[in-house]
């Protein structure tokens, strides 16, 4: 009986040995979404959301932007003065209208007018005169009442009266008004069609023609304009004339305007060491305006760099990374130099090389499981 309960407390002692001794430790795979000790992130291939590339070399350009602002064409902007000095009865534009040629601006009682009609008139009379008494000394010539010398004469008076009444009829035409039906009234007509800038005379004001202060008001064609640039001596190599350059405005940050240089300033401001650049743009529908502020950009150069989509670069304070595919599923994490960025992509100036394969889509989610 001894014997038999001494087995049984052995058995049971051994048992407890067996239990209680530790198994020993088994290497085990990396699950997804974890990060070995080499910083190296595990994601399950077929996990969903991530995109990956193939990095390679693009060419940039290089911009120079130059501060801009417009002007109008001035071969188009015309001030506009009286022909005849008078008193303003009626301005009919106002600034910022709209005129088509041949439409009248002002309307001027002016006495040099009525001086030219009343010349016109007695021009016309001496020449009617004149042009009788040619016809008598033919006719007195011919039944030899008078010299041959007395028809030359009379000849020569006519030529002059004729003379005169055409200089007469010219003066009345260049002051805008019809000889025949012409008064004391001068209508002033707006010599291009364009836009009024500016209003320099109100009814009641006596204006001197051409002698005048300043004009009744000056028109311009909008449908050029000139933008105006100031580049630095430094610079001037990126500014050739027939150049492509683009221009943008403050007034409209989405759009822009393609010209080409047109004219580069032959002479450097002392002062601020400038020269003048001018690009000559189309203006359908006048959008653009005298003295608007924009910006001109020209091409400087271009080189050959790294260009990814800005959804592949993480950016955690002043680091910025990539995640770079080791094999399949696994990832690692890449800081990154960031050069210009341009229209939803960004330059790489250090940490790619050309064959690195990227994630696209999905850099955010890497982060997060590698946190």
């Amino acid at each position: 009986m001894k014997k038999r309960l001494f087995l049984v407390c052995l058995c049971a002692c051994a048992a407890f040995a067996g239990c209680a001794r530790a198994p020993s430790a088994q290497p085990t795979p990396a699950t997804a979404g974890s990060a070995d000790a080499s910083g190296v992130l595990y994601v399950a291939p077929d996990a969903a959301g991530i995109q990956t590339i193939t990095v390679t070399t693009t060419k940039l350009p290089e911009y120079l932007d130059l501060p801009a602002h417009i002007e109008a064409d001035p071969t188009r902007v015309v001030h506009v003065y009286p022909p005849a000095g008078g008193r303003i009865i009626e301005m009919r534009v106002r600034p910022w209208d709209r005129v088509t040629k041949g439409q009248a601006l002002a309307v001027i009682e002016s006495s040099d007018l009525s001086n030219a009609v009343a010349d016109y008139r007695k021009a016309t009379a001496d020449y009617d005169m004149k042009s009788e008494q040619l016809v008598r000394s033919q006719d007195l010539l011919s039944h030899g009442a008078i010299a041959i010398k007395d028809l030359q004469q009379a000849k020569a008076d006519a030529q002059s009266a004729r003379a005169e009444l055409n200089a007469a009829r010219e003066q009345i035409r260049v002051l805008g008004m019809d000889p025949d039906h012409a008064s004391t009234n001068l209508n002033v007509l707006a010599p291009r069609s364009g836009v009024v800038l500016d209003v320099g005379a109100a009814p009641g004001e006596y204006s001197n023609a051409l002698a005048a202060p300043q004009p009744l008001c000056t028109i311009a064609d909008l449908s050029t304009v000139w933008a105006v640039g100031d580049i630095y001596e430094k610079d001037l190599t990126a500014a050739k004339v027939g150049e492509s350059a683009q221009v943008t405005l403050n007034a409209y940050p989405d759009a822009h305007w393609n010209g080409r240089v047109s004219v580069v300033g032959d002479a450097v401001d002392p002062n601020t060491r400038t020269l003048h650049v001018r690009i000559v743009l189309t203006n359908p529908g006048t959008r653009i305006k005298p003295s608007m502020f924009g910006t001109i950009r020209l091409l400087r150069s271009s080189h050959n760099d790294i260009v990814v989509p800005s959804t592949a670069v993480v950016r955690e304070g002043t680091d910025a990374y990539v995640f770079v595919a080791e094999t399949q599923g696994h990832y690692r994490r890449q800081n990154v130099t960031l050069g210009s960025a341009t229209d939803g992509s960004v330059e790489i100036t250090a940490g790619l090389k050309t064959g690195d394969v990227i994630v696209t889509q999905g850099a955010l989610l890497l982060r997060t499981n590698a946190s």
